[in-house]
């Protein structure tokens, strides 16, 4: 027996560690299909006979339908199986990735977008939900190899594209320039549809591969999960079943309220600066084109290391520390881009520092939270869509401002601004998370009452064994006293043999110490004095 169930706890172990890979496949697949769209945007402008301006309309479906699945998606967590969910949202994006490059209509692009951003919200939501579920309070370093698996597929998915368009990069370049020198003239759209065909007769196989790669990867991703789905079912309903034990925290809905508005100004500034930073550089610090790209490399870069330190990290820090750490290290750097950037090296220390201190933030978000309530699938869904929110949100409002307001650097002042609030608001979740409850509270009075009662009862039952070793140690005496008596008495007897004038002599003294009554004593002297009458 002990055997069986060694060998059930090395296959529970082993499913966890699959478990884990999965989910980390699938985050690296869906940092590919975001990151993939940036470089290849010409050429879906291309195939749908668009100009690259009047494309924004894509990103707006994306966004749409990556908060509907972040919403879906967490009511769906808490009814079926969460391994079946996400291979099934896997299997969606992997049909929009292979059907976008043969899209040539604008509206159906969009609609392919928005089912591709439905499957990535669902992914989003499900995977965090799973790996809480699966490793429970040791999911800390899972989270955050989880997200650092989305920012690898983020990192190489431009790297992908740029091997699949080949050699042909001079013409691509040459075909770019032409169509934003179309878009700043505001030359109409059949203008820059006639730049945009040699574009895509020179590149369409090149861009098809491109999309192909990814899609097969998220195939493969998806039946590993459609494999994995027979087996976690009965593991997902134990560690559901062992969630569910837990309690809510007192301010269960206000907290999970504030961590919703905190992730949506630490993502929303975390998409903005990185949006941004290249236009900064250029118009405020007057780099060259090179010089910014650099810069906002090193902003991203900053953001991957960091990522996968924290994985080490998280194995031998709390949640709450590493939250700490990079609200302090943010505010810092913040504050020096937004004040004292004219200094080029802490432009980019600021701007390295910044990124390093964005990276760990919503994991260890999660994995706090966790700490202190029940993070279920409606939960989750609401962090993901705070930061989607503020993904769509704040870098539209800084642009807005930016526009307005042509001479002030708004981004690094948005920068400091958010940071600002994620320091306020992670003290009031901290105090909300640490209220007791009034069943402790009621609990701990029962304690200190039983504990009172114990101890009056130990002084009590003290006292009593005081006083009955007293009583016991006179009683010791007495009959200590009376031994000796009877003892000295009998060996006088021995001594004294016959009714000899001693003896009735002794009598008297002998009754008295004895305690007999007086009675026996007189009644014994009345008969004497008879005899001798006699």
């Amino acid at each position: 027996e002990e055997a069986a169930a060694g060998g059930r706890g090395a296959d529970g172990a082993v499913l966890r560690w699959c478990i884990t890979g999965a989910l980390c496949a699938s985050f690296l697949g869906l940092g590919l299909s975001i990151a993939v769209l940036g470089p290849t945007f010409p050429n879906l402008a291309a195939n749908v006979g668009k100009n690259v301006s009047d494309m924004y309309y894509i990103f707006v479906g994306r966004s749409l339908g990556f908060l509907g699945g972040s919403v879906v998606g967490g009511v769906l967590f808490d009814c079926m199986n969460a391994t079946l969910l996400l291979a099934l949202s896997m299997l969606g994006t992997t049909a929009g990735l292979c059907v976008i490059p043969w899209c040539k209509t604008s509206l159906l692009l969009t609609v392919l977008m928005s089912v591709i951003g439905g499957s990535m919200g669902i992914l989003d939501t499900g995977a965090n939900v799973l790996t809480l579920n699966t490793w429970g309070s040791e999911s800390g370093p899972h989270l955050q190899a989880l997200h650092f698996s989305f920012a690898g597929g983020a990192f190489l998915a431009p790297i992908l594209a740029k091997l699949a368009l080949g050699g042909s990069e001079s013409e691509e370049l040459a075909g770019a320039e032409k169509t934003n020198q179309s878009v700043l003239q505001s030359v109409p759209t059949a203008s820059a549809a006639s730049t945009t065909p040699a574009l895509k007769d020179h590149h369409d196989g090149d861009f098809l591969w491109s999309y192909i790669i990814i899609g097969a990867y998220t195939l493969f991703t998806s039946i590993f999960l459609f494999a994995l789905y027979s087996k976690s079912s009965s593991a997902r309903d134990r560690s559901r079943a062992t969630a569910q034990k837990g309690r809510l925290a007192k301010y269960h809905w206000p907290l999970v309220g504030l961590l919703f508005v905190f992730f949506l100004f630490y993502v929303g500034a975390e998409v903005t600066y990185g949006s941004y930073v290249f236009t900064y550089a250029m118009v405020f610090a007057e780099m060259m084109e090179g010089e910014a790209a650099a810069l906002n490399s090193v902003f991203w870069g900053a953001f991957a290391m960091c990522r996968g330190a924290a994985i080490l990290g998280a194995a031998f820090l709390s949640p709450a520390t590493m939250i700490t750490m990079s609200l302090v290290c943010s505010a810092a750097s913040s504050s020096a881009l937004a004040f004292f950037a004219h200094y080029r090296a802490l432009l980019w220390v600021g701007t390295a520092v910044y990124g390093a201190s964005m990276a760990t933030v919503f994991p260890s978000g999660i994995s706090w939270i966790e700490q202190y309530t029940v993070v279920e699938g409606k939960t989750a869904s609401l962090f993901v869509v705070g930061g989607a929110l503020g993904e769509m949100c704040i870098p539209a409002v800084v642009g807005y401002l930016q526009g307005r307001f042509h001479h002030i650097p708004v981004i690094t002042y948005a920068a400091f601004a958010t940071s600002i609030m994620t320091v306020l608001l992670f003290p009031v979740m901290h105090k909300l998370a640490n209220a007791p409850q009034e069943n402790d509270l009621k609990a701990v009075s029962d304690s200190e009452t039983r504990e009172a009662l114990l101890t009056h009862s130990r002084l009590t039952e003290d006292e009593e064994d005081e006083d009955v070793r007293e009583w016991n140690d006179a009683d010791f005496e007495v009959i200590e006293m009376n031994d000796q008596l009877t003892n000295s008495l009998t060996d006088t007897s021995c001594r004294i043999p016959g009714d000899s004038p001693a003896e009735v002599s002794l009598q008297p003294h002998l009754d008295n110490v004895l305690g007999d009554p007086p009675v026996l004593a007189g009644r014994q002297n009345g008969n004497v004095d008879r005899e001798k009458s006699e």
